[in-house]
């Protein structure tokens, strides 16, 4: 059953498809790498229902497989999740170049100065979480720190509620960051594919740069940085309750996602 979000973003894709050639069917490997017990594993096996909902309505097939860290990927592979170690990261970027790398575990500022042309990051470096908590305690100097976080299950503006249900319905647990970021990783993947009517790497890796239109449950358009960062508003949670979002209002211009975290790449 489609969710009013889903039937918008549908609708929103196959206008943006009629206005192009005809849709054509597409078989869409995408694969893991990484394990099946991970909360990133989970959420991108979210992101694939959902995409294959979305799909059946415009001829779109999605697969994900499952590939351990350091095994081949694929032939025909678009787009790989990524949920591995940072060595294994690295070894994939390199050996796959015209294949995008989604990276949705590991926070290191230092992957994201490395700037690859191939490697995004759906989670938020550790920059960005630091930039966050940075902004609540200029707003709220006597109060409790807060910690930043990608997501919350208690989150429930912009459609995050009827993600958040989707998600604990299926896996009888909360969304977590990493859930919520291989998610994002697998749904703006399918978004992208559906928009661009193509599931060839180099094509993908061209539009996620440079045309991504995706909202993640979070009310705004999000977009990647030059360094592979996707921008994104953050949570901010004290004592285990959601009490705030970032950038905070009254310290920064609440729509200036480039207050959290590296804009540009390092030289």
């Amino acid at each position: 059953m489609f969710s009013r979000h889903l039937l918008h973003s549908l609708l929103s894709i196959m206008l943006s498809v009629s206005a192009s050639a005809s849709v054509q069917a597409l078989d869409v490997k995408l694969a893991f790498l990484g394990t099946a017990d991970s909360a990133a594993h989970r959420g991108a096996r979210q992101g694939l229902a959902e995409a294959q909902a979305q799909g059946e309505f415009l001829g779109l097939t999605y697969t994900l497989e499952l590939i351990a860290p350091g095994a081949p990927v694929p032939p025909g592979t678009a787009a790989v999740v990524v949920a591995a170690p940072a060595a294994a990261l690295e070894d994939a970027v390199a050996a796959y170049g015209g294949v995008p790398m989604l990276n949705t575990t590991l926070a290191d500022d230092g992957l994201r100065r490395s700037c690859r042309p191939n490697l995004f990051h759906t989670l938020a470096s550790a920059e960005m979480l630091r930039d966050a908590e940075a902004q609540w305690r200029k707003a709220y100097p006597e109060g409790p720190a807060a910690q930043a976080h990608v997501w919350h299950a208690d989150f429930t503006r912009y459609a995050a509620a009827q993600l958040n249900r989707r998600y604990r319905d299926t896996f009888k647990q909360p969304m977590t960051d990493e859930a919520w970021a291989g998610w994002a990783a697998v749904k703006l993947l399918s978004d992208t594919v559906a928009r661009e009517q193509t599931a060839d790497g180099a094509a993908l890796l061209t539009a996620l740069r440079e045309r991504l239109a995706f909202d993640g449950q979070k009310g705004v358009d999000l977009s990647f940085r030059p360094d592979g960062q996707l921008r994104q508003p953050l949570l901010l949670v004290v004592d285990g309750t959601l009490a705030g979002e970032a950038p905070v209002r009254g310290v920064v211009d609440i729509e200036d996602l480039d207050s959290l975290g590296r804009v540009e790449c390092l030289p």
